[in-house]
């Protein structure tokens, strides 16, 4: 749900509604003969992408796109100057999350102007190039073929940044015409981590592949070989900056001395202790006086700084190497991921153990979808009850921890499907069915429910929960949440069912606040902190404008729907619904998470629990981690500042215990494409 205007990453830029926003009848219709791209995954196609020059001399590009529901129509058309940069752009249309408007121009006097749903300003137009928020993802071929041409050096961008890309080695694939060559490039500056595209002999823009690929129609069956090889290359790049980490210099004995310990099973803090590390594990915890130092300690001050077990994401699709370094740069140490691809998981998993990736330690679920256009992209997708038996045992031939069912699988298969997991030993979860409420779903076999806009499904309409696999999961809530009466008898009767059946809910509240609160106006509070320490093409992309609105809402409703929300978190946990943290992003936001439970009511411990101790019982390994005591594996967080007084001081990440590894916070930061600490 995190998203950029990076063609190359394959997301779809979030931006808010506007008045005018142009309506799908009237976007560009392509020729004939236009170039033609799809959008796919191993789930099927999703989309297209088409490209072609105007009479005028003017390039083209028009984008038609579903992903479970969620539709983006858009059309971008952009004139070229003699030196090849655009010097007028125009998007229009709509995203899954509104209007899509974007102007760029560059006026006589060589001043350019630009303005798009969240910003607009004006700068020297010079040497720079613009880099576009939103638009078609085709588009960004023209921005790949500019650095190509810029070599080394790379290309100075508008609002700001600097970009360039490096050009690997060619592989075979094959296609339609027979056997293509191409090259994989990584392109640096636009993100966190460098960026993945693929290039034609010609070193002109060919694709892009990952979760989801943009590919020349009738190449859709290269996409795995291509996100196969460019993994691989991204596994040699962390590989270097794992060994820098892992080394045994920094699994040396350790002691934390005067230290605020946070004690997850007690549920208190504890002032002035000192905490001995040793041999990958926790060796001592006391009262500061009575554990001394040996002179081959390396003694950490802990006064002013507080300790605490490392931070769970439970969750986090894991997937992406650079992503999970970043995880630990956070203070997460470990997670759940509530659907990865089986092959992205066992290579996770072989390759941390080997010390190759620096990543934090978790369990993995697969998502099982119905073959259906609405299917998640993810998905092991089955057509019948005995496919989705026969996928639950693949999972767990697979070695996962957990199934994960999606929205539109037939509410019929859920019960003998969950049945068959339970008899293997697996958790299932996920997403509610449409035609189920999240009642309905536990009482077939969930022990847990993902997301809470599946909880206030409990009371939308039913045909809000007929068309729970569309956008209709989040307009239901938005529409009619605000006018929940969350004290009602039948609303008791399902918490009160939940707590019975020790339902798990994993709520990923701080992926729907920049949803339906946000005006544009500002970067969301889950990302405020870290605004001046990302890339800048990635800051901007933070700021959104929200949900469109529908019906006649206000931003005002979606708000007042929101804090039902955050609300009926409170009605949970009061009720003993075990709740935990996750983030459904890219784990920065793991932080706002705990601060919204605050603001539900749960106090500043409880809120620590649910990511930590709490995920740490869910999936088996509290015996290990999730809290700081005598033989437990030292996955632990010290941060500067007193969490018990500020849940916010957590973002101040100092240094980072990974299984006894001491990993320098600021060392961390840098290697994870952050320039310094957060706010």
């Amino acid at each position: 749900m995190r998203h950029l205007r990076l063609a190359l990453l394959l997301a779809a830029a979030v931006v808010p509604p506007a008045a005018a926003q142009t309506q799908k009848a009237d976007l560009l219709t392509p020729p004939s003969d236009a170039r033609h791209f799809t959008i796919s995954s191993t789930a099927g196609k999703h989309g297209d992408v088409w490209s072609w020059t105007l009479p005028d001399g003017r390039i083209a590009y028009r984008m038609s796109m579903s992903l479970r529901g969620w539709v983006t129509e858009t059309d971008e058309v952009v004139r070229l100057g003699p030196d090849q940069r655009p010097t007028e752009l125009a998007v229009r249309g709509f995203t899954d999350s509104g209007d899509a408007t974007e102007n760029f121009s560059v006026d006589p006097g060589g001043i350019a102007h630009w303005k798009t749903v969240v910003d607009s300003g004006e700068k020297p137009f010079g040497s720079a190039r613009y880099n576009s928020y939103g638009g078609p993802w085709l588009a960004g071929e023209l921005d790949i073929n500019a650095l190509v041409a810029a070599g080394p050096a790379g290309l100075d961008l508008l609002p700001s940044g600097h970009a360039s890309i490096a050009i690997g080695a060619p592989v075979e694939i094959d296609g339609p015409g027979g056997k293509k060559v191409v090259k994989l490039a990584q392109i640096s500056g636009l993100g966190f981590s460098p960026s993945p595209v693929w290039l034609d002999a010609q070193n002109h823009y060919f694709g892009s592949a990952g979760v989801l690929a943009l590919l020349p129609a009738g190449f859709e069956a290269a996409g795995p070989k291509l996100k196969e090889i460019q993994d691989k290359a991204a596994a040699d790049m962390v590989r270097e900056v794992a060994h820098s980490f892992l080394a045994p210099a920094n699994r040396t004995p350790t002691l934390i001395a005067h230290v605020l310990v946070f004690d997850s099973v007690g549920g208190r803090y504890l002032p002035d202790q000192s905490v001995l590390i040793a041999d990958g594990k926790v060796a001592k915890l006391g009262p500061a006086s009575s554990i001394r130092a040996a002179k081959d300690v390396t003694v950490i001050d802990g006064h002013g700084r507080t300790l605490l077990p490392g931070l769970w994401d439970s969750h986090q699709h894991v997937g992406d190497d650079w992503n999970l370094l970043q995880n630990v740069a956070t203070g997460i140490t470990n997670y759940r991921s509530p659907g990865s691809s089986i092959e992205d998981a066992q290579s996770i998993f072989k390759r941390r153990a080997a010390g190759d990736l620096l990543a934090p330690d978790g369990k993995v679920s697969v998502i099982i979808d119905k073959k259906d256009p609405l299917a998640a992209q993810m998905a092991l997708t089955v057509s019948s009850e005995a496919e989705a038996i026969a996928a639950v045992r693949k999972v767990k031939a697979a070695g996962m921890w957990g199934v994960k069912f999606y929205t539109s699988m037939d509410p019929a298969w859920i019960a003998p499907a969950a049945a068959e997991a339970h008899r293997l030993g697996m958790h299932v979860h996920g997403h509610v069915p449409a035609h189920m409420r999240p009642l309905d779903a536990v009482r077939a076999g969930y022990d847990e429910v993902t997301h809470i806009n599946f909880i206030l499904m409990q009371g939308m309409p039913q045909a809000v929960v007929d068309k729970a696999n569309t956008a209709a999961r989040l307009e239901g809530p938005a529409q009619y949440g605000k006018d929940l009466n969350l004290d009602a008898p039948e609303w008791r009767a399902f918490y009160a069912e939940l707590a019975r059946r020790k339902t798990i809910i994993d709520p990923t509240l701080s992926t729907w606040e920049p949803l339906m609160t946000s005006d544009g106006s500002a970067v969301p509070l889950d990302y405020a902190a870290y605004a001046d320490i990302a890339p800048p093409a990635v800051a901007r992309g933070w700021k959104i404008g929200g949900y469109p609105l529908f019906g006649g809402l206000t931003r005002d409703d979606f708000r007042k729907s929101f804090d039902k929300m955050v609300e009926v978190v409170g009605r949970l946990h009061q009720a003993g619904v075990p709740i935990v943290a996750g983030t459904d992003g890219y784990g920065l936001e793991i932080v706002r998470e705990l601060e919204l439970y605050e603001k539900a009511g749960l106090t500043n411990v409880e809120a620590l629990q649910t990511a930590t101790i709490v995920p740490a019982r869910m999936v088996g390994m509290a015996d290990r981690v999730g809290a700081i005591a005598p033989g437990k594996t030292a996955d632990i967080l010290l941060v500067e500042g007193d969490v018990s007084k500020d849940i916010g001081n957590l973002r101040h990440v100092r240094t980072v215990f990974l299984d006894g590894y001491r990993l320098d916070g600021d060392a961390l930061r840098k290697a994870s494409g952050l320039s310094g600490m957060p706010k």
